[in-house]
């Protein structure tokens, strides 16, 4: 069922196609070769008035096809949850709540705080994608997340209750699964073989309005650090996505299914033409092992991999800022074994070419663990061969926030650090051990060390790969850097080292 918003955005596809269509068949070659001035309407003659509808009512019929293939096999989730609420802007009695739905305030506004509290039962609506005729449902984790009762709604409007296969937060995936046979289900598509500018469709329950279907194009592929999911690798639409569509289907012109909608970026919290879904590829080996094993298990090679900017490029003397960099190596571990080592470029995973850590990652993580992989490295500006067996990787959790040190008086105006030698007590009280180097004490806003990223609690150990393990030695180190060069450091944060370029003033 479309909703009058949806109607009215093929109505105007329809006048664009008639409008192009024409443009396209009024202009005609002049002598000499010259074009003539395009007809206006009235100029133009019963037969390619007739031609230009008919290119119109072939495009509309592509929208169409599409979404009468998709739209039946996507349904609404309505998700219940007993929480404490509170008679506040967002509150049961809020008619912005009422007309937004619960949804919306859930996944963007979180729980409410103040005021009197009472528990009540909160239905929220989200979306999910019906992959098989006996009732398995690809959704978002966030959908599902939480909820006591789960009820399907068919497009006639016949309930069924659901259960939980299994859900992966990590890649925000879930499956759910309906009692049943003869279910309609949808084509899964090839995520892979997208094309940016492509023709999509983005079909579900928008602001409760069941059934919903928008058009648009893909904006770009392989978005990542959207703060959405720990491996990310979003098709980003500018299909209409709003609070309800989670979970829904994304689908070509063919009516196959190439992402699952998952989010957007938008200030208001509706729609503003950026919206991101995940690959179905991604979501199908998702799928597939919380059908088979009821959880995901990923590779690991027990390493910590940054991006490559311009600054550590040249730091470090390399030709392009493409591949991940090592920034540190788990003992024992994986990567270790293989002979990786802090400070290699990983440039090939498998044969295929790595640009950031986050491509790294995500290629890791969709490899069984026991598998052997070939790994190309840049080491001291020279490409080796690496191959390393996979473990598993353990599950992910926070990470641990860094007690704050006491200020020491020595400050390094030119990075804008200010430091101070780790006796055993501040190490110990920051988790370093034994660990020794230079510990930042405070970071100047604005300064080259705060632009590097460079944080109050850091414990700075090498300097353009020299060890430091005091102040004195920091001092020194730098010593001889100019105007305009660029310090390579080595930091620890936590449980994690990794490369830092700061550039001097």
């Amino acid at each position: 069922m479309y909703t009058e918003r949806s109607m009215r955005s093929s109505c105007w596809l329809a006048v664009l196609a008639a409008g192009l269509a024409l443009g396209a068949v009024s202009i005609v070659l002049a002598p000499h070769g010259r074009r003539a001035a395009a007809q206006t309407p009235a100029e133009q003659t019963p037969a390619e008035m007739s031609q230009a509808r008919s290119i119109a009512d072939q495009f509309s019929q592509l929208f169409e096809a599409a979404s009468q293939k998709v739209s039946p096999a996507v349904v609404p989730i309505f998700a219940e949850q007993t929480v404490a609420m509170t008679n506040v802007l967002g509150g049961p009695e809020d008619p912005f709540r009422q007309f937004f739905g619960d949804d919306f305030f859930k996944r963007f506004f979180g729980t409410l705080q103040g005021g009197e509290q009472s528990k009540q039962t909160v239905r929220s609506v989200g979306s999910g994608v019906i992959v098989s005729s006996d009732g398995y449902i690809l959704t978002n984790n966030h959908v599902i997340s939480g909820a006591e009762k789960l009820t399907v709604v068919m497009e006639d409007g016949k309930k069924y209750t659901a259960k939980v296969v299994g859900a992966d937060p990590q890649t925000d995936v879930a499956v759910i699964k309906i009692d049943g046979r003869d279910f309609p289900a949808v084509d899964l598509g090839n995520s892979d073989n997208v094309k940016i500018g492509q023709w999509v469709i983005a079909v579900g329950n928008p602001f409760q309005l069941l059934h919903s279907v928008t058009a648009g194009i893909i904006s770009a592929k392989g978005r990542s650090s959207i703060g959405l999911a720990a491996y990310e690798d979003f098709i980003q639409t500018d299909a209409s996505i709003n609070p309800g569509n989670s979970g829904g289907a994304l689908a070509d012109l063919d009516g196959n299914v190439i992402g699952i909608n998952t989010a957007i970026s938008s200030p208001s919290g509706a729609s503003a033409g950026v919206g991101f879904a995940i690959p179905i590829n991604m979501a199908q080996r998702v799928m597939e092992a919380l059908i088979d094993k009821g959880k995901v298990t990923r590779g690991y090679l027990a390493l910590v991999p940054q991006d490559i900017d311009d600054n550590l490029a040249n730091a470090m003397k390399l030709k392009s800022t493409e591949g991940a960099l090592v920034g540190d190596v788990t003992p024992g571990g994986p990567a270790d074994k293989a002979g990786l080592k802090r400070g290699d470029v990983i440039v090939q995973y498998e044969g295929q070419k790595i640009k950031n850590s986050t491509e790294l990652r995500n290629q890791v993580a969709q490899t069984a663990p026991k598998s052997k992989v070939d790994l190309a490295v840049l080491r001291d500006g020279h490409e080796i061969q690496l191959t390393a067996t996979l473990g598993e990787r353990p599950v992910e959790g926070g990470e641990k926030t860094q007690p704050e040190q006491e200020q020491a008086p020595e400050m390094h105006q030119k990075l804008g650090l200010e430091v101070q030698d780790l006796t055993p007590d501040i190490a110990q009280e920051l988790g370093y051990g034994d660990d020794r180097g230079a510990g930042v004490a405070s970071v100047e806003p604005g300064s080259p060390g705060s632009d590097a990223g460079l944080r109050r609690g850091d414990l700075i150990k090498e300097v353009n790969h020299k060890k430091i393990t005091t102040v004195r030695e920091f001092t020194r180190a730098l010593a001889d850097s100019h105007k305009d060069d660029t310090a390579l450091l080595l930091v620890r944060r936590g449980q994690n080292t990794f490369f830092v370029a700061v550039e001097i003033p």
